[in-house]
């Protein structure tokens, strides 16, 4: 982990300042968007360039802002922004190429208060159906979980919707883990929405 420190002869601290973080893989992204997160008024910068090493950045608080890269070199953004809104960093801002429909709602799930589309990419695909062998072995039950689950609701929500207990739902949830791998909600959500099994 990198921490850069503005010049406090030239950059006076004062009440209203910030504490940063970047999350971005690569060297040169994560030094220019510390030396622009000082320009605003960060009162330091950290910088990773993992999503495992996301924890390292600590606690943040209501004086933070974290600014994330979409895609790490150990996985996905999302999965950072995660990660560090449950440290506290309540202001995460995602960096992206993608306008993808698909990952700005994970990104908005996940915790991210802003989507940044930073280069004008190609139009997205348009789903076609079911391609990932994971989301075809989904059975009927398990795409109206992930339907509720993407409307943001609870697993007790979820139960309280098609009749089961929060601990069915959560048997659910492990099962379409399994087939889908990964555990991470938005990421489940993000799979079966670019499948077209969830709309």
């Amino acid at each position: 982990m990198t921490t850069v420190v503005p010049d406090r002869a030239r950059i006076p601290l004062s009440r209203g300042r910030f504490h940063a973080a970047v999350v971005a893989g690569s060297p040169g992204l994560r030094e220019s968007l510390a030396r622009v997160l000082t320009s605003l008024g960060a009162a330091d910068v950290s910088t990773v360039g993992l999503v495992s090493e996301t924890r390292t950045l600590g606690r943040g608080g209501m004086a933070s802002l974290a600014v994330v890269e979409s895609q790490l070199p150990d996985g996905s953004g999302i999965a950072a922004v995660e990660t560090l809104r449950s440290l506290g960093w309540s202001r995460t801002v995602l960096l992206s190429q993608s306008t993808d429909p698909f990952t700005v709602r994970g990104a908005l799930m996940a915790g991210a208060r802003c989507f940044l589309v930073t280069s004008r990419p190609a139009p997205p695909a348009q789903p076609t159906g079911p391609t990932d062998p994971g989301v075809e072995q989904l059975s009927a039950r398990e795409v109206e979980v992930l339907r509720l689950v993407a409307d943001g609701r609870s697993n007790k929500d979820v139960g309280d919707s098609l009749g089961l207990s929060a601990l069915t739902v959560k048997s659910h949830l492990a099962r379409i883990a399994r087939k889908l791998g990964t555990g991470d909600r938005a990421q489940m959500v993000a799979i079966a929405m670019r499948a077209g099994a969830v709309t």
